[in-house]
């Protein structure tokens, strides 16, 4: 499974994946997703998000047991983030059939789209518009770099844009959640375990600065003259890490927009965007709020206005304690294994669907600690350990 998904979206440069929502790319890891669920015999749905399912037993039925993740990327992405927990999935039921699991109840695999926001800029698409903290007017209005909006891409692509929309009926099927995960860090490998349980997800948001100045040229505009919005964003950078640094969160600028984007022109327009997480709500606010009052501070002194908008936020996401604990308890019955209880600062399908179903994480160790880059990487022999704590978390829970 691992070799067929590899050249996936890879681009050759880069050695990273740009496996974007509703692209070839896109369409290639789905049919693998349906290819994988008709060979095993397992009832394939696709619902009214775009999500893929795959089915053992009658989801009708209730109380499911469903794993998965999704199969997109960041641009450059590295090959684990997401698939790894899908191909986990088909894996750990292949492991459940050989062990001659008979489950008492429906498992589900998913596929969930667009969970990282590549192309739209929002995170999540697919299992926010299920949980319905998502609406459709809102995803409606999601355009790409392109000018291209999502109903326009879902509508190329083979999907009706005009079905999407909160999918309770779906939701109330599902008993549990689990999502295996590379982990986004270096915990485990600091630790030395290759599994660990997920806590909690950092609270965490998406703001944008606006810096407006005055376009002129670079070669005969005095400096006492300029307007010149990309010092007060160099200067925005500097003070997210400092403010991050104090409070013990992480700030990120990682993605700008310049216009006119010509090197002999002094910039009219700087946008930013801001990328803020924090143990909890107090700390992340200080430091967004830090920022943002150092920006004004610094465009007043330059003569550049700013606009600030926060374009999404996630609040802190307890995982449900009593299947933490369960999965914990599966995991420990027998074995020597340790599975550390670890937080989390990258956003999950589990934590947006958590307040609907019962979900928990499973993260394998990651020794380069890399994410969301081609270094990403994690040994066959821990991702073999996952597939097995997944195994062993499934029949579990099935048997329940």
């Amino acid at each position: 499974m691992w070799r067929q998904l590899l050249p996936v979206g890879r681009d050759a440069a880069s050695g990273g994946y740009r496996r974007f929502a509703w692209t070839g790319a896109d369409s290639d890891c789905r049919s693998w997703f349906e290819e994988q669920a008709r060979s095993r015999r397992l009832a394939y749905e696709v619902d009214r998000n775009g999500n893929q399912w795959a089915w053992l037993g009658d989801p009708a039925q209730g109380d499911a047991v469903v794993t998965g993740s999704h199969l997109d990327s960041v641009p450059d992405g590295g090959a684990f983030d997401g698939p790894l927990g899908v191909v986990s999935a088909f894996a750990a039921l292949d492991e459940l059939r050989h062990r001659g699991v008979r489950s008492a109840r429906p498992l589900g695999i998913v596929n969930f789209g667009d969970e990282e926001g590549a192309r739209f800029g929002l995170a999540c698409v697919g299992s926010r518009l299920t949980a319905g903290v998502l609406t459709a007017e809102q995803a409606h209005r999601l355009t790409d770099a392109d000018g291209i909006t999502l109903p326009r891409a879902m509508e190329a692509a083979g999907y009706d844009p005009d079905a999407i929309g909160a999918d309770p009926e779906r939701l109330d099927r599902i008993g549990a959640f689990v999502e295996l995960h590379v982990e986004q860090g270096r915990a485990l490998d600091l630790s030395g375990d290759r599994i660990g349980i997920a806590s909690a997800i950092w609270p965490h948001g998406r703001w944008r600065f606006d810096f407006r100045g005055e376009a002129n040229h670079a070669g005969t505009t005095r400096l006492a003259d300029r307007r010149d919005p990309m010092l007060s964003y160099a200067e925005t950078v500097l003070a997210a890490r400092r403010e991050a640094e104090l409070a013990g969160a992480v700030a990120t600028f990682g993605k700008i927009a310049v216009e006119p984007n010509g090197v002999n022109a002094i910039p009219s327009l700087v946008r930013g965007w801001l990328d803020s997480r924090a143990a909890d709500q107090e700390r992340l606010d200080a430091v967004v709020g830090g920022v943002e009052k150092a920006a004004r501070a610094y465009a007043a002194a330059h003569g550049v206005d700013l606009g600030v908008e926060r374009e999404s936020f996630t609040p802190v996401v307890e995982f449900d304690h009593a299947l933490r604990d369960e999965l914990a308890r599966i995991l420990g019955t027998g074995t020597d294994l340790t599975v550390p209880v670890l937080g989390t600062g990258a956003g999950h399908d589990a934590g947006i669907l958590s307040g609907r179903v019962p979900t928990a994480m499973l993260f394998v160790r990651n020794p380069t600690g890399v994410s969301h880059s081609p270094a990403e990487y994690a040994t066959e022999d821990d991702c073999v350990a996952g597939v097995l704590a997944l195994a062993d978390v499934l029949e579990g829970l099935a048997r329940t």
